[in-house]
């Protein structure tokens, strides 16, 4: 089928028809943007007048208005706290007399001056001689300790043999030596020393 070509006539009709026809769906213009409001346009600031003096900083620390919180690194119970609460295992009678200082230790040892590790070996060389030679009752002198003045971001406790050595005779290879470890009486030492009391030797 071929095509013909439209004639003047025609074409002015459709111009008057195209003139007079409403769209179904008008198109709406697009919104213009609203300008963007400048951050300094919303708060003007004065100008600064020459040879007028800026306010002076408050003086503050930092973290002044955060919550106070207690220390949360040191969850371990306190060492008296800790030595209380463990279960007798040795005679209830003969306890209470060590307790008030009233038996007298077979053998003792002075931890003082030595290194962690000195001390460990020292200790476990003693405890293994003393329970060798049939004693039941030794005393182990670790005293208190020094605070340590070093303030640094990990805390260290105040008297590392006197925290470690309660440790170490729980552990092997003495631990199946030992029966019973508490704090001394004051007469031999009180919270410098340790008693600990041993097996019978088969």
């Amino acid at each position: 089928m071929s095509r013909r070509r439209i004639r003047p006539e025609e074409l002015d009709l459709w111009h008057q028809v195209a003139r007079t026809a409403e769209p179904m769906h008008p198109v709406q213009p697009c919104p213009k943007p609203a300008p963007i409001a400048s951050p300094h346009a919303a708060n003007p600031q004065p100008d600064r007048l020459e040879g007028a003096t800026p306010s002076p900083l408050q003086h503050f620390m930092l973290g002044q208005k955060a919550p106070r919180r207690d220390p949360l690194h040191d969850v371990l119970p306190g060492l008296t706290d800790r030595m209380q609460v463990q279960p007798i295992t040795m005679d209830r009678k003969a306890y209470g007399k060590l307790k008030r200082g009233k038996l007298a230790p077979e053998a003792r040892i002075d931890l003082h001056g030595m290194t962690v590790d000195r001390a460990h070996g020292a200790l476990s060389g003693f405890i293994m001689r003393a329970h060798g030679d049939g004693k039941r009752l030794v005393l182990v002198i670790t005293g208190k300790g020094r605070r340590s003045d070093a303030d640094g971001p990990i805390p260290v406790r105040q008297g590392v043999l006197r925290h470690n050595v309660p440790h170490w005779l729980t552990i092997p290879p003495l631990a199946g030596l030992v029966m019973q470890v508490t704090n001394a009486h004051n007469r031999h030492g009180g919270g410098g020393a340790y008693y600990v009391y041993l097996r019978r030797a088969r």
